[in-house]
């Protein structure tokens, strides 16, 4: 079953979808929620991955946004992302990458990933009289987010993952 959110609609509480919105996330663990989110706002283009019909993975740029509660993310028609998601909606995104700094490794503020499915949630148009669309967004149910950085003395990787399921793990390795 898919879902189809209009405008200014959406699942924030994560019920209608069985896999938690956004909204969920940041109201159970608002720290870490709140660290993705600066992580992802740090630059304008992330990564996402899909699967092409053949089942092979796809990396191609893309954008997203939070908003209403919801992480969105659009593809323009026609684009073999959106393709990809249709017949299988499964994705991981990927924030903006910035390497640490050597000599400055402590300061380095880590990468955020998140996976789930992509919900079709509605067309997009940029002239307001155009009756094609030039896109479609998506929204995400958010299967897992993970928050990959080194630790205060820059000798070891500290990994925090949250799931639905188990909510947030954090596992440190030296």
């Amino acid at each position: 079953m898919c879902l189809v959110f209009g405008p200014g609609q959406s699942a924030v509480d994560g019920m209608l979808r069985g896999v938690p919105a956004w909204k969920a996330i940041e109201q159970a663990e608002p720290e870490f929620a709140g660290r993705v989110r600066r992580l992802f706002d740090a630059g304008r283009h992330k990564t996402i991955a899909t699967l092409r019909a053949d089942r092979s993975p796809r990396i191609s740029g893309i954008e997203c946004e939070f908003t209403d509660g919801d992480l969105r993310f659009g593809s323009m028609t026609d684009a073999r992302k959106g393709a990809d998601l249709h017949r299988d909606p499964r994705f991981a995104l990927h924030g903006p990458t910035f390497h640490p700094e050597q000599g400055r490794e402590s300061d380095w503020p880590g990468e955020a990933k998140i996976a789930g499915r992509a919900v079709p949630a509605n067309p997009v148009t940029t002239a307001e009289a155009s009756e094609h669309a030039d896109g479609e967004m998506f929204v995400a149910d958010i299967t897992e987010v993970v928050v990959t950085r080194l630790n205060a003395e820059a000798t070891g990787l500290v990994v925090e993952s949250w799931t639905p399921e188990r909510g947030l793990l954090r596992v440190e390795r030296k």
